[in-house]
């Protein structure tokens, strides 16, 4: 029994070790003004385990680079919908 307890913690605390910066890049077709990469920036910028976010209206992508033991694509894309700019990821991430 506690060669269990000491392998789980073990394991426990060597997970944030096989994390891994992740590149994901997002398509925004409905991002239509100047101003609108700020929002989709800001709403990137508030999930946790988000390090860059780069956001091009005229590509009407964004560039996000992010910790894979704290978030998803899909908890970015998730945030951005919530801001009111709907996405989908391009091509998986990197």
């Amino acid at each position: 029994m506690n060669q269990f307890l000491a392998l789980t913690l073990c394991t426990m605390l060597a997970a944030p070790a096989w994390s891994a910066p992740r590149t994901v890049t997002l398509s925004l077709p409905t991002m239509d003004c100047p101003v609108c990469p700020i929002t989709v920036k800001k709403a990137l910028g508030k999930v946790d385990g988000v390090s860059r976010a780069e956001v091009d209206f005229g590509k009407r992508q964004a560039v996000v680079q992010f910790d894979d033991a704290k978030t998803s694509a899909e908890a970015l894309a998730r945030a951005t919908t919530d801001a009111g700019y709907p996405s989908t990821v391009l091509g998986g991430t990197k």
